[in-house]
């Protein structure tokens, strides 16, 4: 893996961008600003990178980056990532009514915060994932804020992890 973070290091912005432009949903500008502070010493470091360029942005963008992730569960266009990550954790195989439940649950959760509920749904199954909407919703805006940028860490990490376990086979 040290082998590859150092061709990564080398690769030109545009070749970095096309490779990472994907890790947060949909918004390439993240891999933009982070692809001229290289190199980088470790793929832990370039994920801290990367996480940097979200919290330092104005809260429009925050507000913006969280409302390019698709509802969990919906029956919509999604990135290939994210299809993959919601059928993992059994989004796909919904009763009517669990997909009723979510369907209602994060139009509530919209409504009330302004963008999608955001989990990073690895090693949850579709009934942990209703218990977490039904908890959140209880929260603050502020402080689901604050988890649902969590949760797109957690997310873009998980799709960098994916993408080394790839190039190292």
């Amino acid at each position: 893996m040290d082998d590859l973070i150092h061709l990564v290091n080398g690769w030109s912005d545009q070749q970095f961008i096309k490779e990472f432009g994907s890790l947060f949903e949909e918004s390439a500008w993240i891999a933009e600003r982070s692809a001229g502070l290289r190199p980088f010493g470790s793929w832990e470091e370039m994920i801290q990178v990367m996480t940097k360029q979200v919290l330092d942005s104005e809260n429009e963008d925050k507000l913006e980056l969280l409302r390019k992730h698709p509802d969990l569960g919906a029956r919509i266009s999604m990135s290939t990532s994210s299809v993959q990550e919601q059928a993992g954790a059994g989004l796909d195989s919904l009763t009517p009514a669990q997909y009723n439940e979510l369907k209602q649950l994060n139009e509530g959760y919209s409504r009330q915060f302004g963008f999608p509920f955001i989990l990073a749904v690895k090693g949850h199954t579709k009934e942990s994932i209703l218990d977490s909407m039904r908890q959140r919703l209880q929260r603050s805006e502020q402080e689901e804020f604050v988890t649902a940028l969590n949760e797109v860490f957690k997310i873009a990490t998980i799709r960098l992890q994916q993408w080394m376990t790839k190039r190292a086979t």
